[in-house]
């Protein structure tokens, strides 16, 4: 709030300083009591969730078309992307702090990413499902707790890669200085390698919640063998009404969620932008800062201010030094205490290896028994399809690096660009293609095209964002001073792309990439095989033949096709992506 000088209070009449005074003293006290009644309403809603939780499942819930059960529908939605992502970050950071710092598992760890982010969330439904209702059996528990799991599986995996690819590329000078100030790995983590980190994470955030409202209709509402499973919420809102053809419902549901995702673009994702600008590695500040009058109202909040001063303030003074004592402690501890012997190390290393042998051992020969009674004309379709879905995914990745890297640059360089152009890119991203695919399937099939090119469209619609945003982030972080060296040497355009921007945005566009083309080969479960109005449109590849295999029980078949999908992207990551992001962690990392 900004305050006039004492000079310049004559000028003012005297009801005007009241009236001034009065919004100052009267104003934080509003804003406490607004965060109090935001509060209430969390606990309300935790109330609600837990009473619907625990009651019984419900055998098959009738979804209602009408605008007044929209409102219903979308809490529900939002508890479920909710918790979703609060798993998934805390996921992220988990296994991406360990593989860049376990150089032994760091390798293990990024295939087994790999495989995990290519295999289709259709792939997960049945194991997912089927263990939590068993965990779950007489509660809707189990099916809410499926569905949360089934998000996670869709969102989290760009989150893990752009945290561990941020820790791989922190400057070596900063790793130096947090040893010589004895900082434990916990005060490291959220004093240096969270603020390095947050910028790609938070874009990374927002694509993983636009994803989730992506496969929401899939989460939310699908079948499994003879079994129809139903959620009350906005996916499973905007898939009935898509079954139905019903055009008001679908532009009702898109309404709602088109008003969700801006009201979370100015509430949550706004201020969080905002605030971790600070965080950008650069040591001339920029004259262009993102800002945030939410960001601006929560800090002129008494009661937040009153609790940071009183509790995380002396929290973090008096835990800081004892860790970094304990820390030092350890060191001297290590240094006189004997290691052990190299026998028993070796002998311990065996009984693991040989312990994940037999679990690897055991499950291939189920799976190999599972996959017994296909047939050699199976296996060529399931072949057949991977080469086509393969040529797909290619189209649809250069389709999207050809207009996102552009326009992500001229966005993450642009602030005032970014407040208009960032809340409409997250809303592209969140609306669920599926809703929008009947009409461009239709639009298609009037200019001669059909499932072959709706299916490469549907499937850039899903993955552009991955690029789109990693690109974003990589032009924020960009230092300022560079820029400014850029001007004052008067580069031209083609010299500031090849000297400055590409080099600057490398790390997060491999990281946009990689995550996109695993994206891809996820959503071609969606875009090779759609039904709509009672039939079923398809095409030739892999997402088909899962999508066919998962609502048809065929559990060989949807196992053999998960695992070419999953050895497809390994391959293509060994191959091309894994070279780049060791060229982004050496040669394009930023440092002193």
């Amino acid at each position: 709030m900004i305050h006039l000088p004492d000079r310049f209070s004559r000028f003012q009449p005297r009801e005007t300083l009241a009236r001034t005074q009065v919004l100052e003293r009267g104003w934080p006290f509003f804003l406490d009591l607004c965060i109090a009644a935001i509060g209430l309403a969390c606990f309300y809603a935790v109330i609600r969730i837990a009473m619907f939780w625990a009651g019984r499942p419900e055998p098959e819930i009738v979804v209602s078309l009408s605008p007044r059960a929209l409102p219903h529908y979308a809490f529900y939605s939002i508890v479920r992307i909710g918790l979703a992502y609060l798993l998934s970050l805390l996921f992220a950071i988990t296994y991406g702090y360990i593989a860049a710092y376990n150089r032994r598992a760091e390798k293990v760890m990024i295939a087994i990413l790999d495989i995990l982010q290519s295999i289709p969330v259709l792939s997960f439904l049945p194991p997912v499902m089927l263990a939590m209702i068993a965990l779950f059996p007489t509660r809707q528990l189990g099916v809410e707790m499926g569905a949360i799991v089934l998000i996670f599986t869709g969102s989290v995996w760009n989150m893990a890669f752009s945290f561990y690819s941020s820790l791989k590329s922190i400057p070596k000078e900063l790793m130096e200085a947090t040893s010589i100030y004895s900082f434990s790995r916990f005060q490291r983590l959220f004093q240096l390698e969270l603020p390095y980190a947050a910028i790609g994470l938070i874009w990374n955030s927002i694509m993983s919640v636009a994803g989730a409202w992506f496969f929401l209709m899939a989460c939310e509402m699908f079948h499994l063998g003879s079994r129809d499973f139903r959620l009350p919420g906005l996916g499973s809102y905007l898939q009935t009404a898509a079954d139905a053809g019903n055009g008001a419902a679908i532009t009702w549901g898109l309404t709602v969620m088109i008003l969700i995702i801006v009201a979370t673009d100015q509430l949550v994702w706004r201020p969080l932008i905002a605030w971790s600008d600070k965080f950008k590695f650069e040591q001339v500040e920029s004259s262009k800062r993102v800002t945030s009058p939410i960001l601006h109202l929560i800090t002129q909040s008494t009661a937040l201010a009153s609790l940071a001063r009183h509790t995380l303030t002396p929290l973090t003074e008096n835990l800081y030094p004892r860790l970094a004592k304990r820390r030092i402690e350890k060191i001297h501890q290590l240094a006189t205490v004997k290691p052990p012997s190299r026998m028993r190390v070796i002998a311990v290393r065996i009984v693991v290896l040989a312990i994940v042998t037999a679990a690897v051992a055991y499950a291939s020969f189920q799976a190999i028994a599972l996959l017994r009674p296909l047939h050699a004309s199976e296996y060529l379709h399931i072949l057949k399809g991977a080469l086509a879905t393969f040529l797909r995914v290619n189209l649809a990745l250069l389709l999207a690096s050809l207009w996102t890297i552009p326009v992500g640059v001229a966005i993450g360089s642009n602030p005032r660009l970014a407040r208009i152009a960032q809340p409409l890119a997250q809303i592209a991203a969140s609306v669920p293609a599926t809703a929008l695919f009947p009409v461009l399937l239709l639009a298609l099939v009037r200019i001669g095209g059909g499932m072959g090119i709706g299916s490469i469209a549907l499937m850039l619609l899903g993955t552009q964002w991955y690029i789109l945003f990693n690109v974003i982030a990589g032009a924020i972080a960009i230092p300022s001073d560079l820029k400014e060296v850029a001007t004052l040497f008067r580069f031209s355009r083609v010299q500031r792309w090849k000297t400055v921007i590409l080099p600057g945005i490398f790390p997060f566009l491999i990281t946009g990439l990689v995550t996109a083309s695993g994206g891809a080969w996820n959503a071609s479960i969606i875009a090779e095989y759609f039904p709509i109005k009672g039939q079923i449109l398809q095409t030739t590849g892999l997402g088909a033949i899962i999508s066919e295999a998962t609502g048809g029980g065929q559990f060989p078949v949807l196992l053999l096709a998960t695992i070419v999908m999953a050895l497809m992207v390994v391959t293509t990551n060994r191959l091309v992506w894994r070279p780049l992001f060791r060229l982004a962690e050496t040669r394009y990392k930023l440092g002193g």
